[in-house]
């Protein structure tokens, strides 16, 4: 079988956003399955669908349009501001899109004009995570400004957090956020349908036993593909943690002692390091490299060991036990690594699961690695 290649298991991501899903809905808050880490696979999607969120959303419109073209036609959102350069696009395969600039929402509104619709806008608040967002001050005569568009509708606000900062939003974060809802309609009248407080690192507070205020949506990629907290990195009671599983194959395995006791730079740390001297070790060498994926974010076989990678190398101790040379190692990834897996040319991507839909051969022809089994 082709190496690398990421194998995936589309029962447990279905199975991952139905507990999601119920346990949300409990809350009265919906799910919205955020795609980007696989590049809008579209089984993946049909996958979260089936597990009941209610749309999709990505930050890349080659993404939403591949979704597009395989048959996906719930409601899809653009979750990094939509380019200047892309506007049609975004009109065409994009329900809603996620703002904070008012030169790209006049854009937005002639594109939509043009096209005889009306797009749909959620404003992205600054709550602290200091990547995009409207301030809080602005907001309020931001959303007028929205509002007097021609072209698009004001359909929400929303809120990052642990994106930057890798700080999980509190009880008050959130109180804030709902309170800002409340403010833009006092000032503006009922033109906030929805308030998406976030992604999966407002998991622990919104499964919690504390007021969901108007918080009614969240964004969640990581907890529905990895079942882990993107905070801690620990894993989610009750979602399946192995859901991606990355495949390469060995290309060398010998003992082979380390360098003798130096002082060595880290180019990545800008600080002296001591290499290590143990006796002889086994050393294995994966045909996989950071060119394939984030090797810094694999996780091993127990009694496997990260040592370093190259473009094309990923070399791990073995301890005692040498591997053979043609056999695979399998690894588990963390977000980091998926993406770049998930977005690597050369290595495939193999489904396993009952899917209702199998891409359509335009969608095989552009993405030529895409295996169904």
């Amino acid at each position: 079988m082709t190496s690398p290649r990421v194998e995936i298991n589309l029962g447990k991501i279905q199975a991952n956003a139905r507990y999601l899903v119920r346990r949300l809905g409990a809350r009265r808050i919906s799910v919205t399955g955020v795609t980007k880490a696989v590049c809008g696979h579209p089984d993946v999607a049909e996958a979260m669908l089936e597990g009941g969120v209610t749309g999709l959303a990505d930050a890349r419109i080659k993404n939403v349009v591949r979704m597009r073209q395989a048959g996906i036609t719930c409601p899809i959102s653009m979750i990094r501001a939509p380019l200047l350069s892309e506007m049609e696009d975004v009109i065409n395969s994009c329900d809603t899109s996620y703002n904070t600039e008012m030169a790209t929402i006049l854009k937005l509104g002639v594109a939509a004009n043009k096209q005889g619709t009306s797009h749909g806008v959620i404003l992205m608040v600054e709550m602290g995570d200091m990547r995009e967002g409207i301030l809080q001050e602005n907001l309020n005569d931001f959303a007028a400004r929205v509002i007097a568009t021609p072209g698009v509708a004001l359909e929400g606000i929303a809120a990052n957090f642990a994106c930057m900062d890798n700080v999980a939003p509190t009880s008050d974060d959130i109180a804030r956020l709902s309170g800002l809802a409340d403010q833009v309609e006092g000032a503006c009248g009922p033109v906030v349908d929805l308030v998406s407080g976030g992604g999966s690192a407002n998991l622990p507070w919104a499964l919690g036993d504390v007021s969901t205020g108007r918080v009614d949506n969240l964004r969640l990629g990581e907890a529905i593909l990895l079942g882990t907290d993107p905070v801690t990195g620990h894993p989610i009671t009750g979602l399946h943690t192995d859901a991606f599983t990355l495949f390469a194959e060995v290309i060398e395995t010998s003992r082979k002692p380390s360098p003798v006791p130096t002082m060595s730079i880290a180019p990545e740390l800008g600080m002296l390091n001591l290499v290590r001297n143990d006796d002889l070790r086994a050393r294995t060498i994966l045909a996989v490299g950071q060119q394939d994926t984030d090797a810094g974010g694999l996780m091993f076989p127990p009694g496997t060991a990260f040592i370093g990678a190259t473009s094309d190398h990923t070399v791990v101790d073995s301890a005692k036990a040498a591997v053979p040379v043609g056999s695979e190692m399998k690894m588990g990834m963390n977000y980091s690594a998926l993406m770049r897996a998930m977005s690597a040319p050369d290595v495939a991507k193999i489904v396993h699961g009952k899917q209702k839909m199998n891409g359509s051969a335009k969608d095989r022809e552009a993405h030529p690695f895409l295996t169904l089994v």
